[in-house]
């Protein structure tokens, strides 16, 4: 407890030299915290849509069809056939240059089928969707987002109207609700989006072949996605010459893994850089600790004529740096907090929120207490072995 009171005594008489010697600690601390709790509640909220998006969907490209080619008939066999299996729509994408009444621009065109909706979740916002015969037919019909409908017709309310993808018309039968939460949404980011009937696609692009190398399968009701997925596994090892190869299924749980192993990569990398500036800020204090001892030789002196022994005065600067750099870490997370209540005021409109990452802030409490120990232990040690007699007579 008098080491302590000591060290407190002689930060406190320099007050402006403690706080430039702690900006190190404070920096690396904030860096580690900050950067930590951002990349977290990033993930959180990533996983959380990701999450809300439901468990039942699967996903399954073909990447050598062995010359037996899916098409749509397969797929519909497959849904009416197989109880493990609920629905499956095909799903091919392209880019058209869009024209409407109101303006023009690039649009990500999805050719799908009926039962495309019900798989995503989609929602309508006026219209209806595409349907079987829309397929059958070859239909010239299209379903908008928002974001198409407003850039392309100039209002939402365009159920009716004519739009041009690469110079061919299509009837506008529905416009979908903006859904935050569903998959499409997710990654399309505001762009404009065209579903068309899956054939339509087809004949609308020379680069789209009219097999089936890309699906959706929903697990059906009162089933699991586990059993769907098995169930699938094994229609296409049939079809495919047992090569488990040919075909890729992938779950959302996959997308959740993939997202956390490369945020926890992210997570490491921060730290580790956040790490280094710590331990930038440990060599500073242990050069000031340094000059301190430099500074106090007289008294170091004194206090070994008076019978302080070498524990003692080892003890004394040792915890003097400490100190210093618990101090600095504690200042280091004040800041961290508050910095992340101003980002929060700031993408309070985006619907994220960052905490302070307890566990972080363990670790830097405890990496700070370690840098303390380890960079005040050579001055500390040098103040202690020093002999009474060189200490009283020095006259720096």
């Amino acid at each position: 407890m008098l080491s302590l009171k000591m060290a407190l005594r002689s930060i406190g008489s320099n007050k402006m030299r403690a706080v430039l010697t702690m900006l190190g600690i404070i920096i690396g601390v904030m860096a580690l915290v900050v950067l930590v709790s951002l990349v977290s509640g990033a993930t959180q909220s990533v996983t959380d849509t990701i999450s809300s998006l439901g468990s039942s969907l699967l996903s399954v490209t073909i990447e050598d069809d062995k010359g037996q080619p899916l098409d749509l008939d397969t797929l519909r066999q497959w849904s009416e056939e197989e109880g493990d299996l609920g629905k499956l729509a095909p799903c091919i994408t392209d880019s058209a240059q869009g024209t409407g009444s109101e303006g023009s621009g690039s649009v990500t065109v999805y050719g799908t089928t009926e039962d495309y909706y019900d798989i995503q979740g989609l929602q309508l916002s006026m219209g209806r969707w595409l349907k079987q015969s829309d397929v059958d037919s070859h239909t010239y019909v299209c379903v908008l987002n928002e974001a198409a409908a407003e850039e392309l017709v100039g209002y939402t309310d365009c159920v009716g109207q004519a739009v041009s993808l690469n110079q061919t018309k299509y009837t506008v039968v529905g416009v979908l609700a903006e859904e935050e939460d569903s998959l499409t949404s997710l990654f399309s980011g505001g762009s404009m989006v065209a579903y068309l009937p899956y054939t339509s696609l087809v004949r609308l692009s020379g680069t789209v072949s009219p097999q089936v190398t890309e699906f959706y399968v929903s697990a059906p009701a009162g089933g699991t996605v586990e059993q769907a997925e098995q169930a699938m596994t094994r229609l296409l090892m049939e079809r495919f010459e047992e090569d488990e190869d040919a075909f890729e299924i992938s779950t959302q749980d996959a997308l959740e893994n993939a997202m956390s192993s490369v945020t926890s990569m992210m997570t490491v990398m921060l730290g580790g850089i956040a790490g280094i500036s710590l331990v930038v800020g440990g060599i500073g204090i242990m050069n000031i600790m340094l000059v301190t001892v430099t500074e106090r030789t007289r008294e170091i002196g004194i206090r070994k004529a008076i019978g302080a022994s070498r524990g003692t005065i080892l003890t004394q600067f040792l915890m003097e740096a400490v100190v210093l750099c618990m101090m600095g870490c504690c200042l280091g997370i004040f800041l961290s907090w508050a910095i992340l209540q101003i980002i929060n005021t700031v993408v309070a409109s985006l619907d994220l929120v960052f905490h302070l990452n307890l566990g972080v802030v363990m670790i830097s409490v405890g990496f700070c207490f370690v840098i303390g120990l380890v960079f005040g232990l050579y001055p500390a040690n040098k103040a202690a072995k020093m002999k009474p007699i060189d200490a009283l007579h020095y006259g720096g």
